[in-house]
């Protein structure tokens, strides 16, 4: 259409459908529901300020594939990764929705990791991983550098058999993530990433242990920690030693640019098979991404502290100088065209100061952060951004900060606070709040050892201080000569996350932390308030400073990624924890899959307020935080209306002061302390009424309604209640808004505990010199000995302010979260190619004609109706039938042997594994009319009919059944000897579908292509097979009851050879006839002479006899055949369409 077509439908969405067809849907208009979703990325909101992000999950084997990748298992079909919706990848639905719901963001990093299995540098392998050994997927298996899924590291287990992570991304889905982000417009850093597979219960030696020999290395650490062993600080360390250079030497490996072979789009391995470094890990993916056609920018490593610390002589640090080689090495790769960093810890950027009593001080990382290939400084920053604790008298409250949310109070400790203006000298210290200033005696650069002061770091010449003594030499770093990039920032959900931005919750690991003084609850809210004031404060002038070398800003802030976006898609992830085993993690977890893209409460009330015309310059939101999921105005309603709905919610004033409408969330710090002596006396001489309200016009219960986000915007009820009050009032109340329940139950129960708090209201009034104090302002009143918190609610301004005031309880606005509440989402049904067996069977039904194949065919989950194509050629395929039934189809277990025929087989037992359906046991009298029939594909092809009284249930779908029937509608030359375990078997039942094809199609080499009949037929959901129908139906059985001419006294000369005609036909087994049916145009019969495997002469007769004469068999033997002498015959009954039927070998004895 375009956009000079687009209709103007303003505040409207709508839909434009071309051709679409209406077949699907009994050829009529659907009744169709959408989802609208408006994200506000106001400048000033996370959506609309971050720019970068990082990808992850880093591991999960086809997660960043943009190609449908199945998993399949004998017609079971389940999606690696296709679990929201059936036709679209999780890859790609991430990917939308991240575009929609944060449409700033303009650089993705794509994380990808290895994993490591020992924190012993010279000891840990680094290596691509899979969760299982054994896996068929389609249409594309498994592999990593030319590791195949066989021959690659197996991940950990957990107590309840599950990977604890999941495998390395494969290397098709690593080329086609970063091609579809390339396609989006999107930049791309490839982020190489190392997770520590060390399980609990190791038995490796512990580096962090006097001379290693503490035994087990904590449960999977962080990479950061691998170090050299002993490691430094503890006795027998090799810290400082050759040793230490050697296990850096060993962790990095022997790789080069040509130690790989490209072609095309495909990287292999050429060095040795041992070498399971850095070094192969980094330059491989180099070669992979150029293969891609490049990429944005590279990271050679990230996150590293404990390894580049290491040293080899008091000031030689080994990694470093390993990195630099590195670097080297993937620009050879590279090229210019792509910008290369090292992402350090923020810990780990700045320097190394062991703290070890030497007094060393030395700026390690400057001769990385100095080479001419390294773009950029790489900061992993998760640098602390308050000090909050529990109550309102601790020191930052006490400094008048109105919440840890406070945008202000981030933002002073970006540069300020901890790591600039003070430390904890130990933990004693921090949980007293004794706070020792960070100083640098008479050398007089305390930037040195403050870690947030980027500005000062990155501004001037650095200077090693051995043994604590500045060097006159600086080093090789040049004052403004990088930009930084901040390759990672974030906060987790949790409460007072920005305490200790860098720490994670995660159980199965030893690193598994909450932060300092959090009280563990999930606070979507301090991530935002954290993004939104770390990326606000970068992006003023005044905060990051031009270089002079390069003319761009200290901190670059298009690349500063935020940890973390992820490639499964929300909500599904978390939701679906039978697939994802971290989704747990999510709750209190750096994700802002789920959290980017919700409503800005700030943003919210300024777009309603600019919708009832007020003008931007006279809107202040800089008060209220938190979001909401989604928000929605269903109804004619003012503006007004709306912002009073979410006060309620939320809990906030609105207030106009300065000709400002300032809107202020409640809780907040008094501003003043009044007393009698600064109240006005009002003309009845009272100075204050004080008024408490009736418990029984308050509600005992608060209902609220809202939707959640995470269960397809279904309702969700939350209710706050108290006990012990003289009131049975419930109240509730529908919101129009998308809310966790857990953080709408804390909502609702701060609503009812403000409504009862605040039923103690007082009056009184104030001297003009208060003008100060506006409504919505704290205060404390002194009253009877004791002071009252008060909120002011409205002032009216005559000779005195006439003010009247609510009590407050600043804890009522910091209560915990309800329980959270299990979203009960279910993965996108997606049909697979079936597990299809074409058979050429006897016949079996009298409405089954004889001479048509059947097809069985088993896929979960079942398609409802499977189409069968065929065709002479490899195209062209025709629809010849459809069918909508499951066979219970499966496999032998065990090795199926020859048994008696028209007799009870009581030696065998068959073992069978089937994919569905069950099997029982039944009488003699229901077996001898056709009941327990199955197929056995003895040999390609090649099927016996056996038949089974008895069945007993081994496992779930494995049978052991007895009592057979072998041999069944003339199969008996079937039997294999044995039929191996895993051939295929296939109940007979009605759900064998016929194949309507034509006598003359048999013989004919067909091709069939098998699948839903929902689907075209070249969709990879089909099952190929080549199969020519031979007409098995049509087959006359073999002959019975061979004379043995021994048993007959005879004299040589001629030979009558004698049988019993047997019937195809399926009324042959009827008791009533006198002769079975012949079922054939003609009787007619042929006998093979045979002298071993050779046919010496061949025998033709119309009736159940033949005669071999004398003179015969004189020209074949030489001479006649007498009593003693055995002949081996093969007798045929012919059919006029098929041939011959099927053999019967006898040997005859004269």
């Amino acid at each position: 259409m375009g956009a000079a077509n687009t209709p103007a439908y303003r505040g409207t969405a709508y839909v434009v459908f071309e051709e679409l067809a209406l077949s699907t849907y009994g050829n009529r208009l659907p009744q169709l529901s959408f989802e609208v979703f408006r994200p506000l990325a106001d400048a000033d909101t996370a959506e609309g300020l971050t720019r970068a992000v990082t990808l992850i999950p880093a591991s999960g084997e086809f997660t960043y594939a943009t190609q449908a990748i199945r998993k399949t298992d004998g017609g079971a079909t389940v999606p690696e990764n296709l679990n929201a919706l059936a036709d679209s990848t999780d890859m790609v639905e991430a990917l939308d929705r991240l575009q929609a719901m944060a449409p700033a963001v303009e650089s993705v990093s794509l994380v990808v990791a290895w994993f490591g299995d020992d924190l012993r540098a010279g000891s840990c392998k680094v290596r691509p991983g899979v969760e299982v050994s054994a896996k068929s997927t389609t249409p594309v298996s498994w592999s990593v550098n030319g590791v195949s899924r066989a021959s690659a590291f197996l991940v950990s287990r957990d107590d309840q058999d599950r990977p604890v992570y999941g495998g390395t991304p494969s290397d098709f889905s690593v080329l086609q993530a970063i091609q579809e982000m390339k396609a989006r417009g999107l930049r791309v850093t490839f982020y190489p990433f190392i997770l520590m597979d060390v399980p609990p219960g190791n038995t490796l030696p512990n580096p962090y242990s006097d001379n290693a020999a503490a035994s087990g290395q904590p449960a999977f650490p962080w990479r950061g920690r691998i170090t050299c062993s002993p490691a430094a600080g503890f006795a027998g360390t090799v810290d400082k030693t050759a040793t230490a250079e050697s296990q850096v030497a060993a962790l990095f490996g022997a790789a080069t640019p040509a130690s790989f072979s490209v072609s095309g789009q495909s990287v292999s391995w050429t060095g040795p098979s041992g070498d399971w470094g850095l070094r192969r890990m980094v330059l491989y993916y180099a070669h992979l991404c150029a293969a891609a056609g490049g990429v944005d920018a590279f990271l050679i490593g990230t996150e590293m502290p404990g390894l580049t610390t290491i040293r080899s002589s008091a000031s030689s640090y080994p990694a470093v100088l390993a990195y630099r080689d590195l670097l080297a090495d993937v620009r050879s790769i590279l090229g210019s065209g792509t910008k290369i960093g090292y992402a350090a810890d923020w810990s780990e950027y700045f320097g190394h100061q062991p703290g070890d009593g030497s007094g060393d001080v030395f700026f390690h990382l400057d001769p990385l952060w100095a080479d001419p290939e390294i773009d950029f400084v790489g900061i992993d920053n998760y640098m602390p951004l308050s000090d909050w604790r529990d109550g309102f008298e601790h020191a930052d409250a006490a400094e008048g900060w109105p919440a840890i949310y406070d945008q202000a109070y981030l933002q002073g400790n970006i540069a300020g606070g901890e790591g600039v203006d003070w430390f904890y000298a130990s933990a004693t210290d921090r949980t007293g709040q004794v706070r020792t200033p960070i100083t640098d005696g008479a050398a007089s650069k305390p930037w040195v050892f403050r870690y947030k002061d980027l500005r000062a770091w990155w501004s001037n010449a650095h200077y090693d201080r051995p043994g604590g003594v500045e060097s006159g030499t600086p080093t090789a770093w040049a004052p403004q000569s990088k930009p930084i990039w901040f390759t990672e920032l974030g906060c987790p959900a949790i409460d007072r996350g920005t305490n200790q931005p860098n720490v994670f919750f995660d159980p199965k690991s030893s690193e598994s932390f909450t932060p300092h003084f959090s009280r563990g609850w999930r606070d979507d809210a301090i991530q935002r308030a954290y993004l939104e004031a770390t990326y606000l404060w970068w992006g003023e002038a005044a905060n990051n400073p031009l270089s002079s070398v390069y003319g761009g800003r200290m901190v670059h802030v298009p690349e500063c990624a935020a940890w973390t976006w992820d490639a499964r898609p929300y909500p599904f992830f978390p939701a679906l924890t039978d697939v994802w085993t971290d989704g747990a993690n999510w709750r209190l977890g750096h994700w802002l899959t789920g959290r980017l893209g919700a409503v800005s409460l700030a943003a919210l009330v300024r777009h309603l307020c600019l919708r009832a015309g007020l003008p931007e310059d006279r809107i202040d939101v800089s008060g209220l935080w938190g979001a909401v999921e989604g928000y929605a105005i269903g109804a004619l309603e003012s503006p007004r209306a709306s912002i009073t709905t979410l006060s309620r919610h939320f809990g906030f004033d609105a207030v106009e002061t300065e000709g400002v409408i300032r809107f202020i969330m409640r809780g907040r710090a008094s501003v003043a302390t009044l007393g009698a002596d600064d109240l006005v006396a009002a003309r009845e001489g009272d100075l204050l009424e004080l008024t408490r309200g009736q418990e029984t016009e308050l509600p005992q219960a608060l209902k609220w309604q809202v939707a959640r986000a995470d269960e397809d915007y279904d309702a969700a009820l939350v209710e706050a209640r108290r006990i012990t009050v003289d009131t049975t009032r419930i109240a509730s109340e529908s919101f129009p808004m998308a809310v966790p329940p857990e953080e709408a139950e804390r909502r609702c129960r701060r609503a009812l505990m403000e409504a009862w708090v605040g039923r103690e209201t007082a009056a009184f009034r104030l001297p003009p010199s208060r003008l100060a104090l506006d409504p919505a302002d704290a205060i404390r009143l002194a009253h009877d000995g004791r002071l009252v918190d008060l909120r002011l609610v409205s002032i009216a301004d005559a000779e005195a302010r006439g003010i009247e005031a609510v009590r407050q309880d600043r804890a009522t606005y910091d209560l915990p979260p309800g329980d959270p509440r299990a979203a009960s989402l279910t993965r996108a049904v997606v049909f697979g190619a079936p597990d299809a067996v074409l058979m050429d069977l006897p016949q079996l039904t009298e409405d089954q004609p004889a001479h048509r194949p059947l097809v069985a065919a088993h896929a979960v989950p079942w398609p409802g109706e499977m189409a069968v194509f065929r065709s002479p050629s490899t195209d062209g395929f025709d629809l010849l039938t459809t069918f909508g039934s499951r066979a219970r189809i499966g496999a032998l277990v065990s090795d199926f042997y020859q048994g008696p025929t028209a007799r009870f087989d009581l030696g065998n037992a068959l073992v069978v594994d089937l994919l569905t359906g069950t099997l029982e046991s039944v009488t003699d009298l229901t077996l001898f009319g056709g009941a327990n029939a199955l197929a056995i594909e003895s040999a390609p092809g090649v099927w016996e009919i056996v038949q089974a009284g008895a069945a007993e249930l081994l496992a779930p779908g494995r049978y052991r059944v007895t009592r057979l029937l072998r041999g069944q509608r003339g199969t008996e030359g079937a039997m294999g000897n044995p039929a191996p375990a895993g051939a295929r078997v296939a109940v007979i039942d009605d759900s064998l579908a016929s194949l309507p094809i034509a006598e003359a199609d048999l013989g004919i080499p067909w091709n069939w292509r098998i699948g839903p009949a929902s689907r075209p037929v070249s969709d990879e959901t089909y099952v190929a097979q080549a199969f020519p129908p031979e007409g098995v139906g049509l087959r006359p059985f073999s002959v019975a009851h061979v004379e043995q001419p021994w048993r007959t006294p005879r004299t040589p000369g001629d030979l009558t050879i004698r049988w019993t005609r047997r019937s195809r036909a399926l009324a042959a087994d009827s008791w009533g006839g006198l002769e079975v049916p012949l079922a054939e145009e003609l009787e007619a019969y042929e006998v093979e002479i045979l002298d071993g495997a050779t046919v010496k002469r061949v025998l033709s007769t119309t009736t159940t006899s033949a005669v071999y004469t004398a003179a015969q068999q004189s020209a074949d033997w030489g001479a006649p055949l007498g009593p003693g002498d055995t002949l081996d015959i093969r007798i045929y009954q012919l059919s006029a369409l098929v041939g011959r039927g099927a053999q019967k070998t006898v040997t005859l004895r004269l």
